[in-house]
């Protein structure tokens, strides 16, 4: 639909219906809207938005909704991203002060995000898939068990604990006796080789470099080289699973009267691997280059009910976006769920504005892209 005209008028049953949750009558339109056309003009446009699905009667005589057809156009091509207020830039400014760490940056990015949206927040950690190798390091913790700690580029750290433990039916440098106990000098010397060999390595890399390491590696090495190799290779591996921190259930909880039953919204948002399928699915296209173009919304998505492809989130709009390194760089998602009556220009402000701080925060506060404004 191409009308400018019928256009606003979605537009304003839109932002109506979210603002009053009531349905939206052509008189209300001239009365609160200045669309330069009569009543009339408006209920033609109202009928005509009705027949091609962008808006629907919900009750007999009562006044006009918008459908996930509506929504999607509205967001396509209508919606313009409100300029944050200055108490909002100044809560996702507060993200970056302090000394504070990937952890605690994480849990204040999700409280944030879900304060200012009013909706449920969910932040990713950092893809360790995605990341290059900061720093290893090999801590005993008894004879015969070692942890290792992964540091990545982003400050994403993950802990695994590598036991030497005794395994019979194994062959070669994993046959570990019952005898076999970690050495001081070995961890010190397998500490450094690991490091030279690995640090600034993305995960594709670590598992070819380690075998190359494997061949090299002196014979009182190996036995703890396979253990921690094992360890790190698991970490690594494609299809690990990431890590999500959720915040803002209550904001959901507010919403019920906008969706038929929230109990399995909330059950899928419990089974974290919902949303994880969520931030990945391809067929989840980002925003029109024309609407990119208006309004800078590049890496954001909106996924509008049935859009989900999750039964439970059949009544709910997903709004997020990838931060990272770089405009090309993304290493973990953000987002926000809610209702499909959602303030989307608002929401889809502070998804992006929160994005890119975060990003700042793992450039050590340079500008990796768009300012976020």
């Amino acid at each position: 639909m191409a009308d400018d005209r019928r256009l606003k008028v979605l537009s304003a049953i839109v932002t109506d219906y979210v603002r009053t949750r009531e349905p939206v009558g052509s008189r209300a339109l001239v009365e609160r809207y200045r669309l330069g056309v009569s009543p009339a003009t408006i209920r033609n446009d109202m009928a005509a938005l009705e027949d091609e699905g962008y808006i629907h009667q919900p009750h007999t005589s009562a006044g006009r909704v918008p459908t996930q057809k509506g929504y999607r156009l509205f967001v396509d091509e209508v919606a313009r991203v409100k300029p944050l207020s200055a108490p909002e830039r100044a809560a996702i400014t507060a993200l970056l002060t302090g000394e504070a760490d990937l952890e605690q940056v994480v849990a204040r990015t999700v409280r944030v995000l879900a304060q200012l949206t009013g909706q449920l927040a969910v932040v990713e950690y950092p893809s360790l898939r995605l990341t290059a190798l900061r720093h290893l390091e090999l801590v005993a913790l008894s004879p015969r068990r070692v942890l290792l700690v992964i540091i990545t580029d982003t400050g994403r750290v993950e802990q695994r604990t590598v036991s030497l433990a005794a395994d019979p039916e194994a062959r070669g440098p994993r046959a570990i006796s019952a005898d076999d106990v970690v050495d001081p000098l070995v961890l010190e010397s397998l500490h450094a080789r690991l490091n030279a060999a690995l640090v600034g390595r993305r995960a594709a890399d670590v598992a070819p470099t380690l075998a190359a390491l494997a061949e090299q590696a002196p014979a009182e090495e190996r036995v703890l080289l396979a253990a921690v190799t094992s360890a790190l290779v698991d970490a690594l591996r494609p299809d690990a699973e990431e890590r999500l921190v959720v915040a803002g259930t209550a904001n959901l909880a507010r919403s019920t009267l906008d969706f038929s039953s929230i109990g399995p919204l909330l059950d899928a948002i419990e089974e974290q691997v919902v949303l994880l399928r969520l931030f990945a699915d391809p067929d989840v296209a980002d925003l029109s280059a024309a609407r990119i173009a208006r309004s800078g919304t590049d890496g954001m998505r909106v996924s509008i009910g049935s859009e989900n492809h999750e039964d439970a989130l059949a009544e709910a709009s997903v709004i997020s976006a990838s931060y990272g390194t770089g405009p090309d760089d993304a290493v973990a998602h953000l987002g926000v769920i809610g209702p499909t009556r959602m303030d989307y220009p608002a929401t889809m402000a502070a998804v992006r504005a929160v994005a890119h701080y975060l990003s700042r925060f793992l450039t050590g506060g340079e500008d990796p892209g768009d300012d976020g404004d």
